[in-house]
Order: structure tokens, then C-alpha cells, then sequence
């Protein structure tokens, strides 16, 4: 299979977490982590761009060896190592209490939502397997009706409409100058489906949800993190010996 377009090589790789670099149980693909690792050998920066929150983000950022800035909990918290700070675009604060409102209103439903909101800063997740039509149709008739609701395979994100990876990315490409038609942005989820659209060239990996493979430019025959070393090793292949 062709993995790029013809005669085109990125010059910024943006790669998902959650069932992208890892499989269905969370686990890290260890052929993944040396595939990004050559790829910044190869001065081609590394951005992951996650609906994860910020400390999960940096630990496997430090661990990996990546250079590049961070885009996570979907565009709304930015990081660069030589800033000042993380860049907040939102407050988990509305996100938090429709969480609450909705507990009130849908039965059984669990407004503490998954283990990693004890650290979130710009939304709130509910757990995967509550009702996504039910939460849905609830907020739209609430003081919350704004509020974007995206499932993944690891959560239901509750977050302000100005949230998404492909702006989170947008805004790292001014503040660092890079191009997005040097773009490629690997996932597999609908949370995705922003970063594929800036891109110049997206590629879905296997497993990846039926609505993001029809999106993506290439959709990878290797499931999950099985994906990065084919793909590595065709872009190593068109960089100048």
C-alpha cells in the first residue's frame, strides 16, 4: 500500500494516544515508541494530540523523548517545554456541573465520570457506557446545551464547543510556525476527526471507528500501534540519505 501522497514527506507528525499508540486494554505498543523515536532522530517532530490529561501526557512525552509541544483533554490544554506554563483554553467548570445535572436526571448515570478527571483542567468525562443518545438529548434542552459531546473508546467528553485536536493543533502550527500542509495526524476516534481535517494527510489505524477510517487519507491494515513502523520506515525511506 502507498502510506503518503506522491513525492511528499511530513515535517510534523501529530499521533493520538488512546487506542492509536496503545490497544484496546491501554497497553503501550512498544514498536510505536521506536518508530516516534526515529522519527525525531530523523528532525521530524513528534506532537500527540489526546483527549488524555496533562500529567499522563507529559510522563509518556518525557519517556518517549519527544521535543515538540503537546495538545491534550482535546486542544484544551496546551504545553510547549519552553514555555511559561500550560496554555488553558477553557474551564472544566460548565462541564463539571452538566456532569452534575444530568446525574440528577438520567438514572444510574455516574457524575464522577472516569478516574482521570481528578486531574482534568478543561473538560469532564463521563464513563463510556453511559447513554450517549440519552446524555445527548438531555443537554440539548439544558443550560449546558452548548457543550460538545464526543464519545471515544475510553470516555464520553463533555467540553466547550471551542475545544477540538485540530484547533489545539492550529494553534500550536502559528505559535511555533509550523505548516499544516506538512501535517500528518494518525488516530482512531471521533475526536480525531478535527486534526484530519487541518491535515495534509491522515492516516486511521486499524481498529480505528468506521466514521474516522472513512476520513482518513490512508487507513492502515495494521491494528493500533502496529501501524507506526510501516509507516515510519516509509517516510524514513523518502528522506535524503
Amino acid at each position: 500500500m502507498e502510506w503518503l501522497p506522491d513525492g511528499w514527506v511530513p515535517s510534523v507528525v501529530a499521533v493520538d494516544i488512546d487506542g492509536t499508540l496503545t490497544d484496546e486494554h491501554k497497553r503501550l505498543n512498544l514498536e510505536a515508541v521506536e518508530a516516534l523515536r526515529a522519527l525525531e532522530d530523523h528532525g521530524i517532530p513528534v506532537v500527540l494530540a489526546t483527549g488524555n490529561v496533562r500529567p499522563v501526557t507529559y510522563g509518556l512525552w518525557r519517556f518517549l523523548g519527544l521535543t515538540a509541544p503537546f495538545c491534550c483533554e482535546n486542544g484544551g490544554v496546551l504545553w510547549s517545554p519552553n514555555g511559561t506554563g500550560p496554555v488553558l483554553r477553557a474551564t472544566k467548570d460548565d462541564a463539571q456541573a452538566a456532569a452534575q445535572w444530568l446525574a440528577e436526571r438520567l438514572p444510574g448515570l455516574n457524575p464522577d465520570g472516569i478516574a482521570s478527571n481528578r486531574w482534568r483542567e478543561s473538560e469532564w468525562c463521563l464513563q463510556p457506557g453511559e447513554d450517549l443518545e440519552a446524555i445527548r438529548s438531555s443537554l440539548s434542552g439544558s443550560p449546558w446545551s452548548n457543550l460538545s459531546v464526543i464519545r471515544t473508546g475510553f470516555a464520553i467528553h463533555l467540553m466547550d464547543p471551542v475545544l477540538s485536536k485540530g484547533a489545539g493543533l492550529e494553534a500550536l502550527a502559528q505559535q511555533h510556525g509550523w505548516s499544516l500542509d506538512g501535517l500528518l495526524a494518525v488516530g482512531d476516534a471521533p475526536n480525531d476527526l478535527s486534526m484530519f481535517e487541518i491535515a495534509r494527510w491522515s492516516v486511521a489505524v486499524g481498529g480505528a471507528f468506521p466514521e474516522v477510517a472513512a476520513a482518513a487519507s490512508v487507513v492502515s491494515p495494521h491494528l493500533h500501534g502496529d501501524t507506526f513502523k510501516p509507516l515510519v520506515d516509509a517516510i524514513l525511506e523518502r528522506l535524503p540519505s
